[in-house]
């Protein structure tokens, strides 16, 4: 275990028990008895075991009456990171699934994400999504919302960790900012010949995105950033892709969109930009590919494809519920990994019907059994390793790992404590269990009743203070 030896910042509180997170060599690492101490800026001081308590608490100035003992069937994990999901979706989610994707984003989609010039039904839906997703343990998401600016801003304020009381001509209300950590991106999209309305003209675009990234990094929230966000090639134009490169260049922020989701869309990139080798390839073409880039989906891309993946340091958010629910296809993980793609999970709200993480994950090793049916030679996926790509996995492909993704010291304390055997809860547990079988549970069978606290840069978010 590792340890700091830093007795130059005060402890904030310190835990002991159970802990389970995964290391670039492991997928899985159970960590019995040990003591994990956070600092008052809510980073990891140390994780050392039990048995050291006695120079642990010198060395860091705690007293050993101030730790909490997890109890018997309870146990800490890193939080649950979303690398991609529609916060302006969430007002359908669990409904419209009855079309595939081009036909889906006309029908639904665009109609319900030009409501969000009302900023008061956008504070309506982004914080119920933001609340939701905190309780189900997602400690991390990468949002898109809409092409409206200041809807946008107010997604950013929502996921701060601070409580706002604003007034508007028509009435008070609150703000509830949760203390999420989050990536936001006002959604950028010039070209829409199905519902007109729903666009920006290329001047428009460029202009409300510089000035919404200005704007939110002027806010200086310490957990939430700007992301360039392009929809989806077929939504824009040469022009204006090249235009968002240069924005996300010039300002050093991430990038994110779609990629080869459907047969059909990848047929109709090739249509638009016949230029381009691939789909891959478009998003290259205008240096929307970089080591900040997460790309949705990425169902039919090409091993060369999947080479300039590797080759860039883009990476790929797996969205199983979403490939299933609208007939896209199906990720072959695998070969990702065989890659060396960087990968996280994504609920993908709402052509995901869930905002739960653990849906997610249940649904990847439901997508890799079914690659496995198709072909036996295929190895199907550990439950072990899809819980790396759920928390790990999902800070390396936001190239967020250096500060979030396991218990590891220096990062951030970003934590569920999780209760198998909550009162009340779905899992009924028999007999004891080790940590290992208890974490499987949980991952299978487990909801919100099941995680007791969540904690985000060492701030406690969960349970919400209303």
């Amino acid at each position: 275990m590792a340890n700091s030896d830093r007795a130059d910042t005060a402890i904030a509180f310190v835990y002991r028990g159970t802990f389970v997170h995964s290391t670039q060599q492991t997928a899985l690492q159970i960590l019995k008895d040990a003591l994990l101490g956070v600092d008052a800026q809510g980073k990891i001081a140390f994780i050392r075991e039990g048995k050291e308590l006695e120079k642990l608490s010198q060395t860091f100035g705690f007293k050993t009456s101030d730790i909490t003992q997890l109890a018997q069937h309870e146990f800490f994990m890193p939080g649950l990171v979303d690398t991609h999901i529609h916060a302006s979706q969430y007002s359908y989610a669990g409904t419209a699934l009855d079309m595939p994707l081009l036909q889906w984003l006309n029908a639904y989609t665009f109609p319900v994400e030009s409501c969000f010039k009302d900023l008061e039904f956008a504070r309506k839906v982004y914080t119920q999504i933001v609340r939701r997703t905190l309780r189900n343990g997602t400690t991390t998401a990468c949002y898109f919302a809409t092409i409206h600016t200041e809807a946008s801003l107010l997604l950013g304020q929502i996921a701060r960790p601070f409580k706002d009381t604003q007034v508007t001509l028509r009435r008070l209300f609150i703000i509830y900012d949760f203390g999420q950590r989050a990536l936001v991106g006002k959604v950028c999209m010039d070209r829409n010949d199905c519902v007109k309305h729903y666009k920006e003209t290329l001047q428009d675009s460029q202009d409300e995105t510089c000035r919404f990234i200005k704007e939110l990094l002027e806010k200086k929230y310490p957990l939430v950033k700007p992301v360039v966000t392009p929809r989806f090639a077929p939504s824009c134009t040469g022009a204006l892709l090249e235009q968002l490169g240069e924005i996300a260049k010039n300002n050093n922020l991430h990038i994110q969109s779609h990629i080869s989701e459907t047969h059909e869309e990848v047929k109709l990139v090739k249509e638009l930009f016949p230029e381009s080798e691939s789909y891959t390839d478009v998003y290259r073409k205008h240096n929307l590919l970089t080591d900040k880039t997460v790309m949705a989906h990425g169902c039919h891309l090409s091993d060369e494809e999947l080479a300039l993946f590797r080759e860039t340091g883009a990476s790929l958010s797996h969205c199983p519920n979403s490939n299933f629910s609208l007939c896209s296809g199906v990720l072959n993980v695998r070969n990702v990994l065989k890659h060396k793609v960087k990968l996280g999970l994504g609920t993908d709200v709402a052509g995901g019907y869930s905002a739960s993480m653990l849906d997610a994950v249940r649904r990847a090793l439901d997508a890799s059994k079914v690659l496995t049916i198709q072909d036996p030679k295929y190895k199907t996926l550990s439950f072990e390793e899809v819980f790396r790509i759920a928390t790990l996995g999902g800070s390396q492909a936001l190239s967020l790992d250096d500060q979030t993704g396991n218990f590891e010291v220096g990062k951030d304390f970003d934590a569920l404590r999780i209760n198998v055997a909550a009162e009340g809860g779905p899992i009924d547990l028999i007999q004891d269990e080790e940590p290992k079988i208890l974490l499987e549970k949980f991952l299978n069978l487990g909801d919100d009743r099941n995680i007791v606290e969540v904690f985000v840069a060492g701030r406690r978010v969960v349970p919400i203070t209303e």
